[in-house]
């Protein structure tokens, strides 16, 4: 059988002949004339090479290679019925494949945003991509993800960035560091101190090199980590001192006093966060719904140092 001759016409006409039990009846439900019922028919079986009706008996009867024929236009048309009801979820947003990217600090926004979008969205599969921010900006230049998460976007006209929720910078201490005790300071008190720092290029460092190039300051010993959380662990142990997001900092961590916010005038830093898209690349309705999902949590986030 050579399929390219095959179309999805020619096998409605011969499930409808089957269904109908004549040629009158489907040609009549077809909207088509009898010759050109029977024509559909006889095209049919040259395509396959062999006849698909036993036309000695008074009523229509399949012979064998038109019941396989008819299993397979069955199959076909379920797949399809299925085919339409997919497409029909995923262009309403019920469903769909969604691929997400965020820098290493957006990680602490995500888990409990997206366990309720799943609950909300159950066939709405979303695949995280975590980096740090040189490897997220590479995967926005070659549009591998439909969405990304910031907080220093990339700029340029191919960039479309919505600042969806703060992202104070505070400096943090060791519990028992003697800062803690000082009540507010200036940060000339602490430019002695060792302060941990994030690797150039992280939007947290960006900021932090920004403020300090402002106050015409340098840092005379520091030291380079490259996750927060590894920076977390070392401040707590005492290495130093260093400026995280209030993202990175868990309540449960403040409530144990496990690290320590230090008073600083000029303290937290301001920042955002932006959710990002690639403005070459068009948004499926899953993903829109998975923007305006994060876009409307984000916005209930309340800085737990402030409340």
């Amino acid at each position: 059988m050579d399929s390219r001759h095959l179309s999805f016409r020619l096998l409605q006409v011969f499930r409808q002949v089957v269904q109908s039990g004549n040629i009158t009846a489907a040609s009549r439900l077809l909207h088509l004339t009898q010759p050109t019922v029977s024509l559909q028919l006889k095209k049919l079986s040259e395509v396959v090479g062999e006849p698909l009706f036993d036309y000695q008996h008074q009523k229509l009867q399949l012979t064998a290679t038109g019941e396989l024929l008819y299993q397979a236009a069955q199959d076909i048309d379920d797949r399809l019925s299925e085919f339409s009801q997919q497409l029909k979820q995923q262009r309403s947003g019920q469903s769909g494949n969604i691929s997400l990217a965020v820098v290493n600090t957006a990680q602490y926004l995500l888990p409990n945003i997206l366990a309720a979008f799943d609950q909300a969205f159950p066939a709405v599969q979303v695949t995280l991509h975590i980096g740090n921010r040189a490897r997220i900006l590479e995967r926005f230049e070659q549009q591998q993800d439909h969405l990304y998460l910031f907080s220093h976007p990339p700029r340029g006209d191919n960039v479309e960035a919505r600042s969806v929720v703060p992202n104070p910078l505070y400096i943090v201490a060791p519990r028992d560091h003697w800062a803690t005790e000082a009540g507010l300071l200036h940060f000339e008190q602490l430019k002695q101190e060792r302060f941990l720092l994030r690797e150039p290029g992280s939007a947290t460092r960006m900021t932090f090199d920004a403020w300090l190039s402002s106050q015409a300051t340098v840092l005379p010993h520091s030291m380079q980590i490259e996750t927060n959380e590894a920076i977390r662990l070392s401040v707590i142990a005492g290495l130093g001192l260093a400026v995280l997001s209030a993202h990175t900092l868990p309540t449960q961590m403040l409530l144990k006093q496990q690290i320590a916010v230090l008073s600083v005038q000029g303290f937290p830093l301001s920042s955002h966060w932006y959710l990002v898209q690639h403005a070459n690349k068009r948004l499926p309705q899953a993903a829109l719904k998975l923007q305006q999902f994060i876009e409307q949590h984000l916005r209930e986030w309340q800085d737990p140092l402030q409340r």
